[in-house]
Parts: structure tokens; sequence; C-alpha cells
């Protein structure tokens, strides 16, 4: 835990996963990427040191997500940052690209049924560089489906779905990884 005064460090979306203790895990209905409301509820305009969205940014548009983006940036404290993981649109494997397409693999109670795209590291860079930040790659496909890491750590944010932590890829094979960056705000 952080013990350092006046450090919020938020999860959005955080679903059933509690990989990173000490930080405050919150679902869409207390806190909408899109809606400054919940966002005014809790919390002050550059009062937020970190957020961590593990599969939430492909559940926007691209417009939608400039535009959580810019929410987000708004809240953070210079030098804050967001650690966004999305699935890998170049990751060249068939059976993933099925399950994480946009409006998923066909059944509506899938995770994946309210994806609205599936980027890849030069649209998400793009996205969260217009809305201001400055963009450092983790882990990402490039467009000839060779998997790329840089150095991350996780005290910075645990993401569960990546090379570095979730046993179904540890090894040479990588079986379900995501396109990882950190977006900081100058």
């Amino acid at each position: 835990m952080d013990i350092k005064k006046n450090v919020i460090k938020l999860v959005i979306g955080a679903g059933e996963y509690n990989n990173n203790p000490g930080w405050l895990h919150t679902q869409e209905e207390e806190l909408n990427l899109l809606d400054e409301n919940t966002w005014q509820n809790g919390y002050d305009k550059s009062s937020i040191t970190a957020i961590l969205a593990e599969h939430v940014w492909e559940h926007l548009t691209y417009e939608e997500g400039i535009e959580a983006a810019k929410m987000c940036f708004r809240y953070l404290k210079p030098s804050g940052y967001i650690r966004c993981a999305v699935p890998d649109g170049y990751f060249p494997d068939e059976t993933y690209q099925t399950i994480v397409q946009v409006g998923g693999p066909g059944a509506k109670d899938h995770p994946a049924a309210s994806h609205k795209i599936v980027h890849n590291y030069k649209t998400l860079t793009k996205l969260f560089k217009s809305a201001g930040y400055e963009v450092k790659l983790l882990e990402y496909c490039d467009e000839k489906g060779d998997f790329h890491q840089n150095y991350w750590d996780g005290v910075d944010g645990v993401i569960f779905r990546s090379k570095k932590y979730d046993p179904r890829s540890q090894g040479d094979k990588l079986v379900f990884p995501s396109l990882i960056i950190d977006a900081m705000k100058p």
C-alpha cells in the first residue's frame, strides 16, 4: 500500500479482478468514463495519481475513447497516468481475434458482446496523444504480429491479461495478450 498522502489510485471497470491491493476498485455505475457527474461526486480535478483500465477502452467507440481520455486527463494530477490494456488487433491468432471482435463472437452475454473497436498500438497511441498524453508502449504486437515487451512494474498497476502476469502466456507461447500502454499527463 502506498504510504504517501493524497495518493489516489483507481481501477476503472474492475469487474471481479482484485489484482491491485490498495487501489480503489470502481464499476461503471459508480464511475463512468463519460459522465463527469460521477467523477465530481468523488474526486477533485487534478487529484488522481493513477488510473488502471484493463479491457475497458474497447467498449468505447474511438470518439468516446478520446472523450474518456480527456475526462481522465482533467482528474489526473500532473505526471499522473493511465495504464490501459485492450485486446491487441495485431495479435496473429484467428481464435483470439474471433473472441475479441466488435460485437463479440455471437453470444449476447459474452464479455466481448459490447466491444465497439479492436485497437492496435497505432490507434490506441493516437487516441491518447490526441487527448494530450505522452504514451509509452509496454506490451504490444506490431503489424507483422511480432510481440514486443518493454519493462514495466506491477507496483504501478498489475494487468492480469499480460505476458508478464497471465499464467496462460508464460513460456514461449502467447495465449491471450493485451496491448498495454502507459498514457502520462505532462
